[in-house]
């Protein structure tokens, strides 16, 4: 398959789930206190780690986009007015999430200066898999609760919780999920030398 149009597919296929997660509010798990612990980052992460920074780019614009138009449906607390306010708290961080998570996985699987993977070993790969998750999911995290405190749409006293809720639990969902995915979609095989992971054609 052409490259370009493989990206096109993937970044199609988690779009629409992305879209899917949105619309039907699984994505957003609502918190009594006007927050909410989401899962839309996963596509998110998992289509930086497979086709690359800008397709993760164009799904996490996507995910804010959602952000944005439910809080302008529900617009029932201060984060949903907040993202009606000032669009870009939800648009920048979600768009910083693929690049983030592409950049760990290419920094510690060696993709970064070797394309093809060739030298990275299957448990390399999947320590990769699970930072590049994990980096992702706090991207979003800190940087839409820290722009809510500058704004001070929330005291840092609330804030701080939040965060301390938040980042962990999405951060372990993000990296269960990213790594069972990627993992059965490269065919990766931990304790198995090599793997199709580090026999990829370069992008």
């Amino acid at each position: 398959m052409n490259n370009v149009v493989k990206k096109i597919a993937v970044a199609g296929v988690l779009s629409s789930i992305v879209i899917a997660l949105g619309t039907t509010g699984i994505g957003f798990i609502l918190l009594p206190f006007g927050a909410a612990i989401t899962i839309l980052q996963v596509p998110v992460i998992i289509g930086a780690i497979l086709e690359g920074p800008f397709v993760g780019l164009f799904i996490g614009l996507l995910f804010g986009i959602f952000s944005i138009v439910q809080s302008s449906i529900i617009a029932a607390s201060p984060v949903d007015m907040a993202f009606m306010t000032y669009p870009f708290i939800a648009l920048i961080p979600r768009m910083l999430i693929g690049p983030a998570a592409w950049f760990f996985y290419a920094l510690i699987s060696g993709r970064l200066w070797n394309k093809k993977e060739r030298k990275s070993s299957a448990v390399v790969l999947s320590i990769a898999i699970v930072v590049a998750a994990v980096v992702g999911s706090l991207v979003n995290t800190v940087l839409v609760l820290g722009g809510l405190g500058l704004l001070k749409i929330f005291p840092w006293e609330v804030i701080f919780p939040i965060a301390a809720l938040n980042g962990p639990v999405e951060a372990a969902a993000s990296a269960i999920i990213v790594f069972i995915v990627v993992s059965l979609w490269k065919n990766l095989r931990l304790g198995r030398g090599r793997s199709k992971l580090s026999r990829e054609e370069k992008e």
